[in-house]
């Protein structure tokens, strides 16, 4: 281990010097940054951002996860837990190159069978089959100085390539009106709790099923010709705020959750029950909802667990959930297998070969 961790850091060291060696060609690198905290720990930033991502295309998720994945997360867990890490040039431009290049790595991936599951952001998950592509909680990611740093167009790019979105509740970091309208202007279904939006116009197209504990409701996909099931579990976060706790079974028979921010108590009276009426293959799961006792995911029994929620930027640092409290709350993969992903990657789930 201690092998590893040094080769790690002399990996970081070289690829730095290389950096400013490559840049020396173009123009001189600058030698002392006294007087620029900003502009030193934005280089920092860049820096160890192109190091992680190196790792991670390298060592890519899995359920046994290597000590060079972990220490790659580690490291964007200290460049992201900066408090101005929203604001940082090097992790707008980082974010949005990654952003980019998933829209297009969707664009270009057929599915030949079970589901590739892509994580964008915070709670945002993309899951394609061989017939559908399914999203969840989709926005425009976190803001800047100046907004939202994802521009329309981009986001209107992988909108394209979405067929259905599922909401779970009416927060920022989960929904997005404009998103919700974009959709719509593409006669593709969203799906939200009722108290979403009540006073905008795009509420009346907005499709609020009934919240029913195991009740199996039928969702038309009309720009697609096809449809798909789902339940739609009555969620809070907290006690008050609706949060759809969302089932989909895709027409190739892969059964998805996701949980968006459920965290209340008085809900465990379905949850832990859910596993007994369904065989759930996917729980995408907000990251800290797993007190007590990992309670909620063994009411769902999943043969994979996603977190979600790591690092959302629009929270103060000791809620931006880093990926290395996730072994903390998640414990022994082989209870319970779980695979963590960064923004962009995905993962390849097939249920005939997953672990049980």
């Amino acid at each position: 281990m201690n092998k590893i961790f040094l080769l790690f850091i002399y990996l970081i060291v070289f690829q730095s010097v290389s950096a400013q060696k490559d840049q020396a060609a173009d123009q001189q690198p600058k030698m002392d940054w006294w007087g620029d905290k900003d502009g030193m720990l934005n280089e920092q930033a860049r820096l160890s951002l192109q190091m992680a991502s190196d790792v991670l295309k390298k060592y890519q998720p899995a359920v046994d996860e290597s000590p060079e994945r972990k220490m790659a997360l580690l490291l964007i867990d200290n460049v992201l837990h900066d408090e101005k890490a929203n604001l940082r040039p090097a992790v707008q431009d980082f974010f949005i190159e990654r952003y980019e290049n998933t829209i297009r790595e969707i664009h270009d991936l057929k599915v030949e069978n079970g589901v590739v599951i892509w994580k964008l952001y915070n709670h945002s998950f993309v899951v394609k089959t061989p017939s559908v592509t399914i999203g969840f909680d989709i926005q425009r990611s976190f803001e800047g100085k100046d907004g939202y740093i994802l521009k329309k167009k981009v986001v209107r790019e992988l909108i394209d390539q979405v067929d259905i979105l599922f909401v779970t509740h009416r927060h920022a970091d989960h929904s997005d009106e404009w998103v919700a309208e974009t959709f719509i202007e593409q006669n593709k279904p969203v799906i939200t709790p009722p108290d979403m939006w009540p006073d905008s116009k795009v509420y009346k197209f907005v499709l609020h099923p009934e919240r029913k504990i195991d009740f199996v409701q039928e969702i038309n996909l009309p720009a697609k010709g096809i449809k798909i099931k789902a339940v739609i579990y009555p969620g809070h976060q907290g006690k008050n705020i609706p949060d759809n706790v969302y089932l989909v079974f895709t027409p190739e028979g892969v059964t998805l959750a996701h949980t968006g921010d459920q965290s209340n108590q008085e809900d465990f009276s379905w949850i832990d029950k859910v596993g007994d009426k369904f065989k759930v293959d996917v729980l995408m799961v907000n990251a800290w909802t797993v007190s007590p006792d990992l309670r909620l995911p063994k009411g769902f029994r999943p043969k994979l667990i996603i977190p979600g929620h790591e690092n959302e930027l629009g929270h103060t640092v000791d809620h931006r959930e880093p990926y290395w409290l996730n072994p903390v709350r998640f414990g022994n993969f082989r209870t319970l297998p779980w695979v963590e992903l960064f923004w962009g990657e995905k993962y390849s789930y097939h249920p005939a070969t997953e672990r049980k």
